[in-house]
């Protein structure tokens, strides 16, 4: 068994193509499925199912992806150690964040980290608080940015708190609250709000907040893009919002004022307890964590 072979497995999984799986991994078609099928020879069980419409994986190959994965994953790692231990940083370094992060400026933080250390590859991934501090404790995430509620801690990861924040509300420039300097949570509750998707962290602090209260709230439209579709539908008079006073100045089009009663969040960076890349280190280290 090859490494390269468990990366032509992952390939075709990701994309349900050979032909895909092989453009991306800059090979001809025949020699991915060559070397695909002399694993599945040497693993006496086929991993894939191939029709002429599709390809998808079989038991015995969804049984071995995860394992195909982790090592791949070990011996990026092996390599970036040894390559930390004579002074480089490299390997990958994958980071997720929530569309709302306000407490580190990303874009700067991975400039600064992409100069001292550009030999490693850095991928990204925006979501939700839950599902990212997941992928740190599954490891397919180094590093987390995330935003909860001041209820909730991460959990079965490390952490440090970076900011604790108060959410404002959002409303379009004509909106008949737009001059107003502040508002509470029980005149919001008049109106039709666009939101993160329910369950979300996100979304939870402001469904808290308001039943604390003895409110309830009308959520005509849940959104998963803070910047842009999120803004829009607010600019359009759809509804109102509610975001952290830290990141809502990064919003055109929409008016922010404050809320006496509002929720509080609390953003956090999060890493695995059990293992850490030198290139994560480094990158913490960057961010101050």
């Amino acid at each position: 068994m090859e490494l390269q072979q468990l990366r032509y497995v992952i390939a075709v999984a990701e994309t349900n193509s050979f032909t895909r799986a092989a453009e991306r991994c800059l090979v001809v078609q025949s020699a991915l499925s060559h070397q695909i099928a002399r694993l599945e020879r040497e693993l006496g069980a086929r991993l894939f199912d191939r029709t002429s419409r599709r390809v998808q994986l079989t038991h015995a190959g969804a049984a071995f992806l995860p394992a195909a994965r982790q090592c791949l994953d070990a011996a990026e790692r092996a390599a970036a150690e040894v390559a930390a231990a004579v002074g480089e940083i490299r390997g990958r370094l994958a980071v997720g964040l929530i569309p709302t992060v306000a407490a580190v400026d990303i874009p700067a933080a991975l400039r600064e980290f992409r100069q001292r250390y550009p030999h490693v590859r850095v991928n990204l991934k925006v979501g939700a608080s839950g599902e990212l501090t997941e992928q740190v404790r599954q490891g397919s995430l180094d590093v987390a940015f995330l935003g909860l509620p001041t209820s909730q801690q991460p959990q079965g990861v490390a952490a440090r708190e970076l900011v604790r924040d108060r959410l404002v509300a959002l409303v379009a420039p004509d909106h008949p609250l737009a001059g107003a300097e502040v508002v509470d949570l029980r005149r919001l509750a008049e109106e039709v709000f666009v939101d993160f998707p329910a369950g979300t962290a996100g979304r939870i602090q402001s469904d808290q907040a308001f039943a604390a209260a003895g409110l309830t709230r009308e959520v005509a439209f849940e959104v998963t893009n803070a910047d842009s579709l999120l803004a829009r539908l607010v600019n359009q008079g759809l509804g109102v919002a509610m975001l952290a006073s830290t990141y809502a100045p990064q919003l055109s089009g929409v008016v922010t004022i404050e809320v006496t009663d509002a929720p509080s969040r609390v953003e956090y960076v999060i890493w695995s307890q059990a293992t850490r890349t030198p290139a994560a280190t480094a990158f913490l280290e960057i961010v101050n964590a």
